[in-house]
C-alpha cells in the first residue's frame, strides 16, 4: 500500500517557491483568441399591437468624415465638436438598419440594406425569412437601401409586394443609374408609387421628407396610441447631424431642402418625444430627440420601448 506524502509547511512553502520557475519552464497552454467585435443583429420592441425589428444588416467604418459632413464649415470647427462628443475626427463607424413591422396583419418590411445576403442573414436572425415577407417599401434608391432587393436576377422577396414614392422613383428611373436598374426597375410592375400622406398599411403612414433625394420618404408607425417615425436618412449621424442640423452633408441632393427637413422633424420629435428609428444611428438605431441651445441631441433608447 503506498504512503500518503506528509506535507510540511517547508515542503509546501518549497512547492510554491518553485512553481514560478516551473510555468516559465513548462507554460500553460494560451488564453482564449481575439474574437474581434460583436453584437447580435436584431433588436425587437413593441408598440402597441406592432412588433417592430430593427436589423443589422451592416456596419461599415469610413475615413475622414469630414469629407462627408460639414462640408461647409472649417476642421476647427468640426474637431471642436467632434471633441465634444469625444468621437474622432479621423474615421466614423456607420449602421445599416433595416426594420420589420409586423403588424399582426402583414410583415412589413422599410429597406433592404447593401446586399441580399445581409438582409437575409439579419432577418434569419431575427427568426423571420425572406418568404415571410409581404411588404417591401423603399425609403429612397441609395445603394444601400435598395441592395438586398434582388439576389442576381432573382427578387430576394419572392412573395413581396413593393412601395416607393413617386418622386423618387420617377428621379431614378430617368437618372441612367445601373444599380437601380438592376435593383428596382425589375420590381417595377409589382411596386405601389405613393405620394406624402398615404396609408400603407393601418396605423403606417408615409411623411415627404425631401432634401436628401428628391423622394425621399419617412414612416410614422401609430398603434394603440403610441408612436415610432421610421426615419431613414434624414439625419445621418448621431452629432454631426443633429448638434448641428445646417451643416451640410455629402450625400444631401439638394442640401438646403435637407437642412430644412432635418431641423422640421427634429424639432416634431423632441417636441412630442417621438422615438424614432435612423437608418445610421448607432445599433440598435432606436432614439429619442432632445434640444440644444445650438441644435439637438441624440438620447439612445434603453428599456422605454420593451415596457
Amino acid at each position: 500500500m503506498p504512503m500518503t506524502p506528509y506535507l510540511t509547511r517547508r515542503t509546501l512553502l518549497a512547492s510554491a517557491a518553485a512553481a514560478p520557475v516551473a510555468s516559465l519552464a513548462a507554460p500553460l497552454s494560451a488564453g482564449a483568441p481575439m474574437m474581434g467585435p460583436g453584437g447580435g443583429r436584431f433588436n425587437r420592441v413593441t408598440l402597441g399591437g406592432f412588433e417592430v425589428t430593427t436589423l443589422l444588416a451592416a456596419t461599415a467604418a469610413r475615413p475622414d468624415p469630414h469629407s462627408i459632413f460639414g462640408l461647409d464649415v472649417s476642421a476647427e470647427d468640426f474637431a471642436a465638436l467632434s471633441a465634444e462628443a469625444n468621437i474622432p475626427t479621423d474615421a466614423a463607424q456607420f449602421f445599416f438598419t433595416p426594420t420589420v413591422v409586423n403588424t399582426g396583419d402583414a410583415l412589413i418590411l422599410f429597406d433592404t440594406g447593401l446586399d441580399a445576403d445581409g438582409i437575409t442573414g439579419a432577418l434569419g436572425a431575427a427568426g423571420y425569412s425572406a418568404d415571410q415577407v409581404d411588404h417591401v417599401v423603399v425609403t429612397h434608391m441609395h445603394g444601400d437601401h435598395i441592395g438586398g432587393l434582388m439576389a442576381g436576377d432573382t427578387p430576394t422577396f419572392p412573395n413581396a409586394e413593393y412601395t416607393t414614392a413617386s418622386a423618387e422613383y420617377d428621379y431614378w428611373a430617368a437618372a441612367g443609374n445601373d444599380r437601380f436598374d438592376a435593383r428596382m426597375r425589375p420590381l417595377a410592375e409589382r411596386t405601389t408609387m405613393i405620394g406624402d400622406g398615404a396609408t400603407i398599411a393601418p396605423g403606417i403612414t408615409a411623411m415627404a421628407a425631401h432634401g436628401h433625394t428628391p423622394g425621399h420618404t419617412v414612416y410614422m408607425l401609430e398603434s394603440e396610441g403610441e408612436r415610432m417615425l421610421l426615419a431613414a436618412d434624414f439625419a445621418n449621424h448621431y452629432v454631426w447631424s443633429l448638434a448641428r442640423p445646417d451643416w451640410e452633408v455629402k450625400f444631401d441632393m439638394d442640401k438646403p431642402a435637407a437642412a430644412a427637413t432635418r431641423r422640421r422633424l427634429l424639432s416634431m420629435l423632441a417636441a412630442e418625444r417621438i422615438p424614432f428609428v435612423g437608418y445610421h444611428m448607432p445599433w440598435p438605431g432606436t432614439g429619442y430627440v432632445e434640444t440644444t441651445p445650438d441644435g439637438f441631441r441624440y438620447v439612445p433608447t434603453s428599456y422605454q420601448l420593451m415596457l
